[in-house]
Parts: C-alpha cells; structure tokens; sequence
C-alpha cells in the first residue's frame, strides 16, 4: 500500500474536484473517491443532500455504494477513500463496516467529525488506516468560500 501513500495529494486533488462539483450543485463541498488496491479510482462521489434530500446522500456513502456495485461486494478489503472533510460518525461506521483499509481526509470537521484521532474506544479501527490533512488548506478554503458565498446571499 506503500505506493498509494505515495500518491494521497494526487488522489485526494480528485476528491476536491469532486468536491467543486458539489458546490457548484449548491451542495456543502465535500468530494471523496475510493481506490482499489492497484491504484485505480473505482469510484467518485460528492455530497448530494440537497439533491437527494437525504441525509444518507454524503459523498462518503455514495462512493461505498459505488464501489461495491463496481466490486459486485460489499467489502473494501484493501481499499482507500479520500475524502475531502474529515468523516461524520455515521460515514465513519460504514467505512469500517465495509472493511476499507484506509480513510485519508483533508480538512478536519469540529462541529461534526468524527475525530478520527481518537480511536481508543473502537477495537475495529485497528484495521483501519487513518491519514489526516493531505491537502487540508485547499480542503479548508473550498469550505470556508462556500458558506461565505451562502452567507452573503442569505443577506441579499
């Protein structure tokens, strides 16, 4: 897996343009995509709530369903995601349900991540991979931008 580690800010500027994506759908821009074991993206999903109307439509979620219709399984055995925001508790648990073996995120979420730094309580995460801030300022300018375009329209 060495040679994915050697490529997380290629892979994670792919979560961003996922990302931008989402934003210009006036969607929170969050990008992720998960890639296999070779080295290939197998799927790419941004944040898709408005749209959805749906809680469950994080870009997280989406590229897992993804990836298991592109596997034809539901486990992610030796797979990454990137992902542009630090995971929620609800995307987390899927991660590790789905048996992926490494989360790299970019910017970190205090108000709804799951801080993934703090892993003593959960025996499961020890087969999970954490990787935090590859590109986190690019992550953190997308979001900020964001919401202050939302702001200002709000006051329009």
């Amino acid at each position: 897996m060495q040679e994915l580690a050697n490529n997380d800010v290629f892979f994670m500027n792919r979560a961003l343009s996922e990302a931008r994506r989402a934003a210009q759908e006036n969607e929170v821009p969050i990008g992720a995509v998960i890639v296999d074991p070779t080295g290939t993206i197998i799927a790419r999903a941004h944040n898709q709530v408005e749209h959805q109307q749906c809680q469950l439509a994080h870009a997280e979620l989406l590229a897992i369903k993804q990836a298991c219709a592109h596997l034809g399984d539901w486990r992610l055995n030796n797979h990454w995601i990137y992902v542009t925001l630090e995971p929620c508790s609800m995307c987390v648990f899927a991660l590790v349900q789905s048996r992926i073996a490494g989360i790299v995120y970019g910017a970190e979420s205090p108000l709804f991540g799951f801080h993934l730094d703090i892993q003593d309580g959960l025996a499961v995460y020890k087969k999970t991979t954490i990787v935090k801030g590859v590109c986190s300022q690019e992550s953190e300018n997308l979001l900020k931008d964001f919401f202050i375009k939302k702001r200002n329209a709000q006051r329009e």
